[in-house]
């Protein structure tokens, strides 16, 4: 298949499932068995539109992220419509670095081992049931609602999210998932919880991707120049559409459509390992 062909349909994939509950990962593995593009110039493709996502997030959200920054330095914004003082902008600042430093820490002292014991088909499949489950439980024993708009999160909520962020390592449990849930059972709304993980998720994802750029920047050449930016701005189109209507949809609706998708998928690759269907991941 054409690689640009292959480069648009990943960046589809990335920019659909990086911020759904729903794992990136176990998607992209999928996609790309499927696609026979696999290896190290493929891991470097997907350094690639998760960037492309993340920018996404950045300009989907730039005037929130633009208040919050003016605040920070004591400089009113018109229009600002959470009414940030500059105690609260710092205090958000500061939760998003806190909430960033578990996973952090745990992805730098444990990539090797996740990567070479759990970065398999089974694992994923069983975290997508597992992630899946997970969502029901919480959703229907969640705690009351203390915190309606991301900017008004507390330290303590920030850092508990952060832990559950901790979850995401294990390939198939999707970030996205880990701080929704653990926005909820920390007392954020459905949307405030949704608009956390994204503002996480630009540390996060933006530090891991320029983490991952060291290691594939001898694979990269002119010659792949095209494909590479085919993915990214895919991804980046994708994804930002995606936020949009992922955030309307939220606010009308809980996450178990989303639950009942992952344990259906993570089903259905068990069920395609146990009749001998080969599902190759990037080594």
């Amino acid at each position: 298949m054409n690689e640009i062909i292959v480069a648009i349909i990943l960046g589809i994939v990335e920019g659909l499932t990086e911020f759904l509950p729903v794992s990136s990962t176990g998607h992209l593995i999928l996609a790309q068995n499927w696609l026979n593009f696999t290896g190290e110039k493929a891991n470097a493709f997907i350094v690639f539109i998760q960037l492309g996502a993340t920018v996404a997030v950045v300009g989907y959200f730039r005037q929130r992220i633009w208040r919050v920054l003016m605040a920070i330095l004591g400089k009113p914004v018109a229009g600002n419509p959470h009414g940030l003082t500059l105690a609260e902008a710092r205090r958000f600042f500061f939760g998003v670095a806190l909430a960033f430093i578990p996973a952090a820490a745990f992805g730098l002292l444990f990539e090797e081992i996740i990567e070479t014991i759990l970065f398999k088909p089974q694992p994923v499949a069983v975290a997508l049931i597992i992630g899946g489950a997970a969502i029901l439980v919480i959703e229907k024993f969640r705690p009351a609602t203390k915190t309606h708009v991301a900017e008004s999160i507390s330290l303590p909520q920030a850092w508990w999210i952060g832990v559950a962020q901790c979850a995401a390592l294990i390939p198939g449990m999707s970030r996205s998932a880990s701080t929704i849930m653990g926005g909820l059972l920390a007392g954020l709304s459905h949307a405030a919880a949704a608009e956390f993980s994204f503002f996480l998720s630009i540390p996060t994802l933006g530090a891991a991707s320029l983490y991952k750029l060291v290691d594939v920047a001898p694979l990269l050449s002119a010659d792949d120049a095209m494909v590479f930016a085919a993915g990214f701005f895919v991804s980046m189109i994708v994804a930002w559409i995606v936020i949009a209507v992922f955030m309307a949809f939220i606010k009308r609706h809980s996450f178990a459509a989303f639950a009942w998708y992952r344990i259906i998928l993570g089903l259905a690759i068990l069920l395609m390992l146990f009749f001998g269907i080969e599902i190759r991941v990037s080594e």
